[in-house]
C-alpha cells in the first residue's frame, strides 16, 4: 500500500533519514520502532507531507505522492504530540474537526466509547493529560479511514485506557484496515502487530515478523529481542 524508496531527510547538517526503503503492507499492522531520534515521526510526517524528502520517493497504491495529495482523505492520524489552544472545548474541536474534513464522523461512538461525555462541555486546559489522549484518539479515529497512523498512541492512558485502545484496535484489524503505529510500549507493539521495521540513526536495522525477529535476536521475548538490536547496531 505504501512504499518508502530511498528516502533521504537532513535538518540542517544533522541527518535524519538515511536511505529508508519500507513497505507498508495493505490490510496489515506495521510498528515502526526505535530510540527516540531515530526518524520515526519524521518519516510519518514525511509521507503525510508535514515534512518533505531531500531526496527518494513515496509510493502510495503503487502511485507517486509527489504533487498529489488526495491519498490523504483516506488516512486517520494521531500525531505524538497535539497543540490545540487550551481554551477550547472537547465538543469545540470535534466540531471544528467535523467542519475541516468534511466527512461523516462517528465521534458520538467513540465518545462514549473512551468515556467522554461528561468532559465535552470541558476546556481542553483543565483535562488530565490521559483524558486529552482520549480527545486525541476520537479526533484521530472518528473518520472510520481505511489508513490509520498512530504516532505513540499509549502516551499517558491509564491501564484500563490501553485495553479499551487495544481492542478497538483490533477491531478494526477485522475490517482490513492498514494501521501504522509507533511505541515504546513493547507488550502493546507485540500484542496488536504483524510487521516490526526498526530504525536506528535513520537507517533500517530490521523488517520482518515477530517471529522473524526473535529468531534474528536469538530472544524468545520480545522486548529482549528490541533490546538486542539496539544494542548489537548502536555506533
Amino acid at each position: 500500500m505504501v512504499e518508502f524508496k530511498d528516502i533521504h531527510k537532513k535538518f540542517g547538517k544533522n541527518e535524519v533519514l538515511s536511505g529508508i526503503n519500507l513497505k507498508i503492507q495493505k490490510g496489515k499492522t506495521t510498528a515502526i520502532l526505535g530510540p527516540n531520534g531515530s526518524g520515526k515521526t519524521t518519516l510519518i510526517k514525511i509521507l503525510l507531507g508535514m515534512n518533505h524528502a531531500n531526496s527518494g520517493e513515496i509510493l502510495v497504491n503503487n502511485t507517486s505522492i509527489r504533487n498529489n495529495w488526495s491519498y490523504r482523505k483516506n488516512m486517520d492520524y494521531l500525531p505524538q504530540i497535539a497543540n490545540f489552544p487550551g481554551n477550547i472545548k472537547v465538543k469545540e474541536i470535534i466540531a471544528m474537526m467535523k467542519d475541516l474534513r468534511q466527512q461523516t464522523a462517528r465521534d458520538k461512538e467513540l465518545t462514549a466509547y473512551f468515556e467522554l461525555k461528561p468532559y465535552l462541555n470541558t476546556n481542553l486546559s483543565h483535562l488530565s493529560g490521559g483524558y486529552k489522549q482520549k480527545v486525541n484518539l476520537v479526533l484521530s479515529l472518528m473518520f472510520d479511514s481505511p489508513f490509520i497512523i498512530l504516532d505513540e498512541p499509549t502516551s499517558g492512558l491509564d491501564p484500563l485506557s490501553l485495553i479499551k485502545l487495544k481492542e478497538l484496535l483490533k477491531k478494526e484489524q477485522e475490517q482490513g484496515k492498514t494501521i501504522l503505529i509507533t511505541s515504546h510500549i513493547m507488550s502493546f507493539v507485540e500484542e496488536i502487530s504483524d510487521h516490526i521495521s526498526f530504525i536506528l540513526d535513520g537507517k533500517v536495522y530490521f523488517d520482518g515478523s515477530i517471529g522473524e525477529l526473535k529468531s534474528t535476536t536469538g530472544k524468545a521475548n520480545f522486548e529482549y529481542a528490541i533490546a538486542n538490536l539496539l544494542k548489537t547496531n548502536h555506533a
